[in-house]
């Protein structure tokens, strides 16, 4: 197994469709994307290095380097560009030798880094016309490292995901048609390339035959301007990323994608007034909620189209809360909801959700597998499978409040303040208390005219859950602390509310 082959299939198979950029002209054809990724493999062989590393937005090198670290076995490193000098020289140091393509302000932030050779986009993409590429052979080891990922760090250092050529083959094989799309489909990717989303979208759009237009930097009218001038089909986002589309075609008075046929979306919660008001605006699109980690090569559950309108639709209870599930585990991959001593709970029963199959790696480098010996991987995200197996997430088992000897999901009493009429955004954590050793404290954000007090917060939450799961603190804010994948940074709120516990 080596990713190499889905570029080769495609190349052979549709070697003519384009395979990136405009359909307005100037993209590159699937052939095209084949012979250079074979010229940089040259480039990639004759270097003295050990990893291929990138620090840039998407652009035509991302795929480029993506396949020709793969025929050239190197493993393939996309980093933050988005890091602190400091940060980004820690990560990059932990992978040289290394050749680095990079935008050129990132350029200053890696001199003097040992064995890391730098070169800038438009430079790497130039020498490609000068070298001849390599022989078209690869290691087909399915043990060799394809890429390596660094986790998001939302909890501590960021650890080195190590994702082979057989969990990433393997998600696409199970999950995507080959040569599946039509000519006239097309991706928008505006997910950043170091997020496990970014390297699952090109391996898939590649496989299927659809091509690829790529978004360097998010902003909702650039998204939805080029979603109209590219006639996309699909795409990804984020939940935070939804939201600030739907607002901006609300604004602007635009009614409609009429190309836009698939919006899969994950990385973070999404709020149901997100969602509802998206399914309303996008009524001929199929929306998918996609659940998964960098350590299970990207989705493992998912919530399909008709899932979404049939949960809309409902008036049971229990159907129209699946909107709030990520769906279904997919059909190669195996979810188990477990306690503390790592036993299996009934459905409806909360503890960690914990995964298995061909596509999950749960390793990290230097750290090794993580994988207990029947090959589980707990993912250390709290959730629960309804009667149906539908899965619900309710954040990080770390992020668990312990009230009084009571465990307390913060998603829980975040998914009720969400309901409120005033409230757009909420966050729950744990404070210290000297009474109960933690109390709940949240942070909200209220919509634009709307007005709430922390007293009628509280006793909303109290009425519609319990009087122990009712904030003791509330702080109103303008914003929540996410990262740029929609991830709640939940450690930051720790630290600017640490002055309210009780020391």
């Amino acid at each position: 197994m080596n990713i190499m082959m889905l570029l080769e299939m495609a190349a052979s198979g549709f070697g003519d469709r384009i395979a990136l950029g405009s359909k307005h002209g100037g993209g590159l054809t699937y052939q095209d994307l084949f012979d250079r990724a074979g010229s940089a493999a040259s480039l990639f062989a004759a270097a003295d290095i050990d990893n291929v590393s990138l620090v840039d937005v998407s652009s035509e090198a991302l795929p480029i380097a993506l396949f020709a670290s793969a025929w050239s076995a190197k493993p393939f490193v996309p980093l933050n560009f988005r890091l602190t000098a400091e940060e980004l020289r820690r990560l990059a140091a932990e992978v040289t030798p290394t050749l680095t393509v990079c935008d050129p302000p990132v350029l200053p932030k890696l001199h003097g880094i040992d064995r890391l050779d730098a070169i800038t986009r438009a430079d790497f993409l130039a020498k490609l016309s000068d070298v001849a590429p390599a022989s078209p052979e690869w290691s087909m080891e399915p043990d060799d490292i394809a890429i390596l990922l660094f986790t998001s760090g939302t909890t501590g250092a960021p650890k080195a995901a190590v994702l082979r050529h057989k969990h990433l083959v393997s998600y696409i094989f199970m999950s995507v048609e080959f040569m599946g799309a039509g000519e006239e489909e097309a991706s928008l990717i505006s997910v950043p390339p170091y997020h496990i989303a970014g390297m699952a979208a090109i391996l898939s759009s590649v496989y299927a035959g659809r091509r690829v237009v790529q978004l360097p930097q998010f902003d909702a009218a650039d998204w939805v301007e080029m979603a109209i001038r590219e006639e996309i089909t699909h795409a990804m986002v984020v939940p935070t990323m939804l939201a600030r589309i739907v607002d901006h075609m609300d604004a602007a008075g635009i009614n409609s994608i009429p190309s836009l046929r698939a919006l899969s979306y994950g990385g973070g919660k999404m709020p149901l007034s997100v969602i509802d008001r998206a399914l309303d605006l996008l009524p001929n699109c199929g929306f998918v909620n996609a659940y998964g980690l960098t350590e299970t090569s990207s989705t493992i559950s998912l919530l399909g189209p008709d899932e979404h309108r049939a949960a809309k639709a409902s008036s049971e209870l229990a159907v129209r809360k699946r909107l709030t599930s990520v769906g279904l585990p997919l059909p190669a991959v195996e979810i188990s909801i477990r306690d503390d001593e790592g036993r299996e709970v009934p459905n409806g029963s909360r503890g960690e959700v914990w995964v298995r199959g061909e596509q999950v790696s749960g390793e990290y480098l230097g750290r090794g597998s993580q994988l207990n010996s029947d090959g589980w991987f707990c993912t250390k995200d709290g959730g629960y499978l309804d009667e149906e197996g539908y899965l619900f997430l309710e954040g990080r088992v770390d992020d668990i409040i312990i009230r009084g000897g009571e465990n307390l999901s913060p998603g829980e009493i975040e998914d009720v303040l969400i309901e409120h009429p005033a409230v757009v955004d909420a966050a729950a954590i744990g404070l210290p208390s000297r009474q109960w050793g933690e109390k709940v404290a949240c942070a909200v954000v209220l919509k634009q005219g709307k007005s709430a007090s922390a007293d009628e917060l509280r006793d909303w939450v109290a009425q519609h859950l319990r009087s122990s799961r009712a904030p003791e603190v509330v702080e109103f804010r303008e914003a929540l602390p996410y990262n740029d994948m929609g991830k709640l940074l939940r450690r930051v709120l720790r630290q600017d509310l640490a002055h309210l516990g009780d020391t």
